[in-house]
């Protein structure tokens, strides 16, 4: 162990000592100022095209500056990704760039790293915020507002719905901080306009499959839903799929609307099956590698940074496509 690592490990342990002992709250650990860096990056799951856009976009920015990327798969669970960063832990990286799957699940992995000396940058979901905090547990979090993501839908739905006013909910993976935020983003404008009703909610994990398979079970519980919302493109597609089963048309009969805009959704909104898509970027690298070289310069990091969306509807989804990930 070199001594800049030595002395960040010290600072760490005498920080969870004046914890302890009812002292101020140790900041996130410093990372050292250097030419190249080992960082890991503990993806979630690779089982979409998002997911695939933004670990193609991380592996592409640290093959450009010449950094080592330690890089693992969690297969969507929980249990491992926490194991994941742990093995990031013992192989002594600098800085671990953390997709969280879940918000309370990560905790204990976030802590880990913090009592190691090593910093933690969340990507794209966040974690509980009575639990850890950013600045100190965590150096930033790093993606979309999800509540405004919601938001926006619900808000192009009530000025576009018209008669489709039942809505049918395909939330996301269950204690995740994207499906969380963006049920209440929507559902909050909603509650405000009566003349809208949220019919049924209930998780399609963010998958292809389980999104067709509620969205049946739900348009069979609820034959006069004329809206299915779903928290993803990849809910939305199978959403799409459980339309045309049912005998109905998607996008006349029931409006979709989606959050991520994928190329696949984006072309779903083109060719009138998909209503709307608040696209949540996943192009992540330079953003990320970034703040870490920031961070490294001693600059101030807020405490989250806010990538752009776009919104695609029929008014722009033709000439926006070739853009879309």
């Amino acid at each position: 162990m070199n001594i800049t690592r030595r002395s960040i490990l010290l600072a760490s342990a005498l920080g969870i000592a004046a914890m302890a002992a009812g002292g101020a709250i140790a900041a996130s650990p410093p990372l050292e100022k250097k030419e190249t860096y080992k960082v890991g990056f503990a993806q979630t799951e690779s089982n979409n095209p998002w997911r695939l856009a933004q670990t193609a976009s991380m592996q592409e920015e640290a093959k450009k500056r010449g950094w080592q990327l330690v890089y693992t798969d969690a297969a969507g669970s929980a249990a491992k990704q926490v194991a994941d960063v742990n093995s990031m832990i013992a192989q002594g990286v600098d800085l671990i760039f953390l997709a969280p799957r879940e918000e309370k699940p990560l905790i204990p992995a976030i802590k880990a790293a913090k009592n190691a000396g090593i910093p933690v940058i969340l990507l794209d979901r966040s974690v509980d915020p009575s639990l850890a905090k950013p600045g100190e547990d965590y150096v930033t979090f790093i993606g979309s507002n999800f509540v405004e993501e919601g938001q926006r839908v619900a808000e192009w739905l009530i000025a576009n719905g018209k008669d489709k006013t039942k809505i049918i909910e395909l939330e996301g993976t269950t204690g995740s901080s994207p499906a969380n935020d963006r049920k209440k983003g929507f559902d909050d404008v909603v509650a405000k306009n009566p003349q809208f009703s949220i019919v049924a909610s209930q998780s399609g994990d963010f998958a292809r499959d389980k999104g067709r398979q509620v969205a049946e079970t739900l348009l069979q519980a609820h034959p006069d839903a004329n809206v299915i919302y779903a928290h993803n493109d990849e809910m939305a597609i199978g959403a799409i799929s459980a339309i045309e089963a049912a005998g109905k048309v998607p996008g006349k009969d029931i409006l979709v609307l989606s959050i991520d805009g994928g190329k696949e959704a984006v072309q779903a909104v083109v060719d009138g099956k998909i209503a709307a898509v608040v696209e949540c970027n996943p192009r992540f690298g330079p953003k990320a590698f970034d703040t870490a070289v920031a961070y490294a310069n001693g600059e101030t990091i807020p405490e989250k940074i806010i990538n752009p969306d776009q919104f695609y509807d029929d008014k722009n989804a033709k000439e926006l496509l070739s853009t879309a990930y």
